[in-house]
């Protein structure tokens, strides 16, 4: 029986402090696709030096640069990495040993995510953050929407997932972090003027108690410490920060 093909999928934009170490953990893979948005550093030049194939464009929404590059894919199964993620020996192994006998669909992958050097577990979600996504799928069983932000995803197909992580390097610091969520919160604001869905700033405000319990009770953030405090007070503050940014600003 033919193995199935896989295709590895990286989006990048200014990524060359992480290109070299992504992309050399995905030779794994029958097929590396690498699609640059806007780079003007040398991410090209490692792209080039280790990819199969490298598209060059501007594109101003996440889910047309994603689309542009999993049409470019020719695997059977596709694998989508962010640039500053990794997939371990034992996580290359796990895709591999699956999408042999798997039927059409997708997979969720846990994430393992770090500050600087420190693996934070819990508390992510509720938009800033997540603890697994879709990542690993067949062609059409996972689609994008056109929002400014994240992405609205579409999925077709059983509800499935891996166990060993893949390990991300969420935020070099807190600085970092506070800059993704400027980030964050400026994308969400685009979007809501374009759907002409601003909303109150009374729901928005009670939101942030909401959101805040959910990520650092349900999801269990308080074993993080700090960390876990700041990932709740950043997803519960992301929906007041992206409204006061729709409504007080144009850009």
């Amino acid at each position: 029986m033919t193995s199935p093909r896989l295709s590895a999928l990286v989006i990048a934009h200014n990524e060359e402090a992480q290109l070299d170490d992504c992309l050399k953990q995905l030779e794994f893979a029958d097929e590396l696709i690498v699609v640059l948005d806007k780079c003007t550093d040398g991410s090209k030049e490692i792209a080039e030096r280790l990819a199969d194939r490298v598209i060059e464009g501007s594109w101003d929404l996440q889910g047309t640069r994603l689309r542009v590059g999993v049409e470019a894919c020719t695997g059977d199964w596709i694998l989508d990495v962010d640039a500053d993620e990794r997939v371990p020996t034992g996580l290359a192994a796990a895709i591999r040993e699956t999408i042999q006998h798997a039927v059409p669909g997708y997979f969720l992958i846990p994430f393992d995510n770090y500050v600087g050097d420190r693996l934070v577990r819990y508390g992510w979600g509720a938009s800033f953050g997540v603890s697994a996504a879709v990542r690993l799928y067949t062609p059409g069983a996972k689609q994008w929407g056109d929002q400014t932000g994240h992405p609205e995803i579409t999925l077709h197909g059983e509800k499935r997932r891996l166990n060993t992580p893949m390990i991300h390097y969420h935020d070099r610091d807190i600085s970092d972090m506070i800059q993704r969520f400027d980030r964050y919160t400026t994308a969400r604001a685009r979007d809501m003027r374009a759907a002409g869905q601003i909303g109150s700033f009374g729901s928005n405000f009670r939101r942030v108690f909401t959101r805040f319990f959910k990520c650092y009770i349900q999801r269990r953030g308080y074993r993080e410490g700090y960390y876990g405090f700041l990932i709740g007070l950043f997803a519960g503050l992301l929906p007041l920060i992206a409204h006061l940014k729709a409504r007080l600003e144009n850009d």
